[in-house]
């Protein structure tokens, strides 16, 4: 199994995937551990002398101004554990927490938390035992950290609370640390604290993602081509040099992405045939400069995760000089922007996709296609209800895209008075997501459907790979009404597996 090994300097993105999809195991480098332990002789230092410092002998938020006695000093560390941990809700997926705690990891090791090694080693040997702490949907408001998800899997450190074994079952915690062999473990100073104060939850669905929209993006470039050769349009919109005048990277990416899909197609090029058109519509035209755009928001959105995975987010942060200072490093804002752009981007891809698929139904405007893309129209309803569940899906998307990080809303006794809203961002991102997935499958579909009823006309080489795959995959092709749903979900699948991509490559090389 792979292994990813946690040093001082962050972590990469696919450091995360590793472990929150694929069950990689951890191991703390010795840079990581010496590092732990010399921050802790900071800590451990500074709660020896009578001045109050903030999260090491104070209490929190709104409470900070009372000085605690060294004898309770463990019991604040518990404390602000179990009442921190007051999420609501259904229970957020298992790659979510795993990526929640292995980037929190990632921050204790950085040696700027003053949390002891065996604390670090303990939060490893729950995520390789495959031990999940249960964390609920709301909680968190993307500032202080992800408060109440970063609590309840703290609640699992301690051998308090629920958890989700490897075998899939909810049971006690202290259940599940017992059989794997690990002793919960008992906080000292600050380290509850830093437990729970960082934007781990938001930086995780970040970065995962990011990796899905990298597929489904190039995905969409694929049916768009097969959308466009469908409709008998014209590839001259592709041409490089078109783009080359307006240099966005990721228009020219994806309109190169289309042309390499189109190669020797015979469908494309018929645009003056019969009723001749000058242009294509624009749901066809400027599919490169919408997917272009959507792109060129993840190489931003990217760079953000890039830096959030080289950050060590607490409060207060041990410095190397000694020094144990509160700072607002916590904010969520930086992460909650992106997650809003990429749901905003997503919107409007799912939206021209949808409108592609919607002209491939409409005798009207589809060159010479049968009504609904039906066997026999009138007796078969075709793919009619299909875009209505595609239509459904993209006004969803335009709901999720109104921005989380608009929003803020006071809390702590007004101490914690602006605040990110980033979990609630990443939430409603990985919802569109899921979305997008299924509105690229409609239109695979639908493209597939209507290039097999084009008779006479060989598709591109390309696209009849993505048509024998999605066929073998279990997707039918055209024919009388069926039950529709079971090819839907088929669809949905080969586009959720990625196989979009690597039906193509074969033939096209890689897509950018």
């Amino acid at each position: 199994m792979h292994t990813v090994v946690v040093g001082t300097s962050g972590v990469t993105a696919s450091d995360v995937l590793a472990v929150a999809r694929a069950g990689a195991r951890i191991e703390l480098s010795g840079e990581a551990v010496a590092a732990l332990a010399a921050a802790r002789e900071i800590v451990d230092a500074l709660a020896a002398k009578p001045e109050p410092v903030y999260g090491v002998s104070t209490g929190f938020g709104a409470l900070a101004s009372r000085h605690i006695s060294p004898e309770l000093r463990a019991q604040l560390q518990r404390n602000i554990v179990r009442s921190h941990a007051a999420g609501m809700g259904p229970r957020v997926e298992r790659e979510v927490v795993r990526a929640l705690m292995f980037l929190r990891l990632k921050t204790v090791c950085s040696g700027h938390t003053g949390v002891r090694p065996e604390v670090a080693q303990t939060m490893a040997d729950i995520l390789n035992a495959g031990i999940t702490p249960v964390v609920h949907e709301y909680g968190s408001l993307g500032c202080s950290g992800d408060l109440a998800p970063l609590s309840h899997c703290a609640l699992t450190l301690m051998g308090e609370g629920d958890a989700e074994g490897p075998d899939g079952a909810v049971r006690p915690a202290g259940e599940l640390l017992a059989e794997a062999g690990i002793t919960p473990v008992e906080l000292r100073e600050k380290e509850g604290l830093a437990l729970l104060n960082g934007t781990d939850g938001m930086l995780g669905m970040l970065v995962m993602a990011l990796a899905d929209l990298e597929t489904l993006y190039k995905s969409a470039d694929v049916t768009a081509a097969l959308s466009l050769e469908a409709l008998l349009g014209t590839d001259k919109v592709l041409a490089p040099e078109l783009h080359a005048i307006r240099p966005h990277p990721g228009q020219s990416a994806a309109a190169a992405n289309m042309l390499a899909v189109l190669k020797g197609s015979e469908l494309t090029g018929h645009h003056q045939d019969g009723a001749p058109r000058v242009q294509d519509a624009y749901s066809v035209r400027c599919a490169p400069q919408v997917a272009g755009a959507g792109r060129d928001t993840l190489a931003h959105a990217r760079t953000v995760a890039e830096r959030e995975l080289a950050s060590a987010v607490d409060n207060p942060v041990v410095l190397p000089d000694g020094r144990v200072e509160s700072n607002g490093n916590f904010h969520g804002a930086p992460v909650a922007y992106v997650l809003d752009f990429l749901a905003i981007a997503a919107a409007d891809l799912g939206s021209i996709a949808e409108r592609r698929t919607d002209r491939l139904l409409d005798k009207n405007r589809s060159h010479g296609l049968p009504p609904f893309l039906a066997d026999d129209a009138g007796v078969d309803s075709g793919l009619m209800i299909a875009q209505y569940t595609q239509a459904a899906l993209v006004s969803e998307m335009k709901r999720l895209a109104v921005p989380a990080s608009a929003d803020s809303i006071p809390s702590s006794a007004m101490q914690e008075d602006h605040v990110s809203m980033g979990w609630s961002a990443a939430r409603k991102l990985r919802t569109a997501v899921d979305n997008l997935t299924r509105i690229v499958a409609i239109e695979l579909y639908a493209a597939t459907r209507a290039i097999e009823l084009r008779e006479g006309l060989t598709p591109a080489p390309a696209s009849q790979a993505v048509i024998e795959a999605v066929r073998a995959a279990g997707v039918q092709g055209p024919g009388p009404d069926r039950f529709l749903a079971p090819d839907l979900a088929a669809a949905d699948a080969f586009v959720r597996a990625g196989h979009v991509v690597t039906a193509v490559e074969p033939v096209t090389g890689p897509l950018a």
